[in-house]
């Protein structure tokens, strides 16, 4: 699932989202296409995101 597919303020966990990353890495076989680096830039930017929300919720 690409961020651009969530639902508004429907928010994966950090942890959710390094499962994605890691599993797209996994399909990947290492070497990510054109369309990969996309989809985990998204991803990166949503798990940093995701991140920065648990910091917050946690203080």
């Amino acid at each position: 699932m690409s961020p651009s597919s969530l639902e508004p303020g429907s928010v994966r966990s950090a942890a959710e989202v390094n499962e994605a990353i890691r599993a797209l890495w996994m399909r990947a076989g290492g070497s990510l296409s054109a369309q990969e680096r996309e989809e985990y830039e998204l991803l990166v930017v949503e798990w940093a995101a995701a991140l920065r929300a648990e910091v917050v919720k946690a203080a």
